[in-house]
């Protein structure tokens, strides 16, 4: 099932989403439907990441000053 969706872009993106829709023989809504499929998967996941941190910061969970030691001398000892 699908939805129809109509937004208002600058003549410029309009432009180059039928210029690339005409290199790939792809149409100007697939490539669109494609470019808004992943910006929402990796904004989600972003968004989802922080919100999981945020609740651990809360709950009080950070890395100790151990684990902060560790990670900072394994890429430290590598650039030398």
């Amino acid at each position: 099932m699908s939805s129809v969706l109509t937004i208002r872009v600058p003549e410029e993106v309009h432009q180059n989403l039928g210029s690339l829709a005409e290199m790939t023989g792809r149409s100007r809504s697939w490539l669109a439907m494609e470019a808004i499929k992943e910006y929402l998967e990796r904004e989600q996941w972003q968004v989802s990441q922080i919100h999981e941190a945020i609740a651990e910061a809360d709950a009080g969970d950070f890395a100790s000053q151990e684990e902060v030691a560790a990670v900072f001398g394994k890429w430290t000892s590598r650039a030398g």
